[in-house]
């Protein structure tokens, strides 16, 4: 089952343009070099994606998926994150549907539709002899824990980090992977979510992976990809900030990094979802992550190239002095490297 260039997607994202859970289907809709042939939104349907969004991309928006099977998709991609991880019933349907066509599917949440007869009975193997349907949380076989091996690696090894969860830790991997790739160096990036694996990366599914061997997951990862590369952009999860967060540690032993990006917020004082717990101030959080990285000298202390400012929500002079505070405060490199340009913390990569 592998998703291939002439692949039409539709995206399943009731709810998810202008609510909390669609970052999957949205950052399909922004990443994604598949054609998008449809989105569905029974809240939006009908109006434009691009004042929705901010998207430069020209998709219709349908109901239902019966109604977008009129645009002739071969895929349906799961671009929502529900609470608890599975699709309330009505969107279960449209599943059921797409199956019953002969679309492929991309399942990036917990559970696995591989596993539900009432979904799997619909396929007609006769019919559509190469369907398929890709549940993406999965543990790879083969694992081990992890043993530092990363380290003598000679690529340089980026480590998105951030202040919190769904702050743009893969939008600034992959941006900055783009950049590097622009400049004629070899640079991948390591998807370490499910929306990465979508967009076509390398990568796991990290938190389908038993704790004891995350690491170890990660590190085989960046073994099996950094070799022939000049740069390895490792996809950052959670934060060590988030009292909900895991991913951050074994992303750090695993992939070894050489240097680290901060992803940040604008505007964020507090933990999202956790207001209890408020953000130390950048310059607190930057030696955080770095003494964490090091471990007291166990570990080579990684670069700090700059920090990625999220500036969505506020307009371009508030968010042009914010990233000029937080350069005066941390004397590293700041950018929104969506709204404006990576070149500052690309600049400060490939000179460290």
């Amino acid at each position: 089952m592998h998703l291939q260039s002439h692949h039409r997607i539709a995206i399943l994202l009731h709810n998810g343009i202008t609510g909390t859970k669609g970052k999957t289907g949205l950052a399909l809709l922004r990443y994604s070099q598949n054609p998008i042939a449809v989105v569905i939104d029974e809240t939006c349907a009908g109006r434009s994606l691009q004042d929705l969004t901010g998207i430069d991309r020209n998709v219709p928006i349908v109901a239902t998926m019966a109604d977008a099977l009129d645009y002739g998709p071969d895929v349906l991609a799961i671009g929502l994150a529900p609470s608890g991880g599975r699709l309330p019933a009505p969107w279960i349907e449209d599943v059921r549907v797409a199956i019953a066509a002969g679309l492929n599917i991309m399942n990036g949440l917990h559970t696995y539709f591989n596993d539900d007869p009432s979904l799997t009975q619909h396929i007609d193997s006769d019919r559509y002899p190469n369907q398929w349907i890709w549940d993406m949380r999965q543990e790879p076989g083969g694992l081990t824990v992890g043993s530092g091996q990363a380290r003598h690696l000679n690529c340089r090894r980026v480590l998105a980090v951030g202040t919190d969860m769904a702050v743009g830790k893969m939008s600034t991997c992959i941006e900055l992977n783009r950049a590097t790739q622009t400049r004629g160096l070899r640079s991948q990036l390591i998807a370490t979510g499910q929306t990465a694996l979508m967009l076509g990366s390398p990568g796991i599914a990290l938190d389908a992976v038993r704790v004891d061997f995350a690491a170890g997951a990660v590190e085989q990862t960046v073994l099996t990809h950094g070799e022939d590369k000049d740069v390895l952009y490792v996809e950052g999860q959670g934060s060590l900030l988030n009292p909900a967060s895991t991913a951050t540690l074994p992303l750090m032993r695993g992939s070894q990094p050489t240097h680290l990006v901060l992803v940040h917020k604008v505007n964020l004082e507090r933990i999202q979802h956790f207001p209890d717990f408020s953000i130390p101030p950048i310059q607190e959080v930057l030696n955080l992550y770095q003494t964490v990285a090091t471990a007291g000298g166990t570990f080579t202390s990684p670069h700090i190239a700059g920090i990625a400012l999220n500036t969505f929500g506020v307009d371009e002079d508030e968010a042009r002095d914010a990233i000029s505070n937080l350069t005066k405060i941390t004397g590293l490199p700041c950018t929104d490297v969506v709204r404006f340009n990576p070149a500052p913390i690309l600049d400060a990569i490939l000179n460290t």
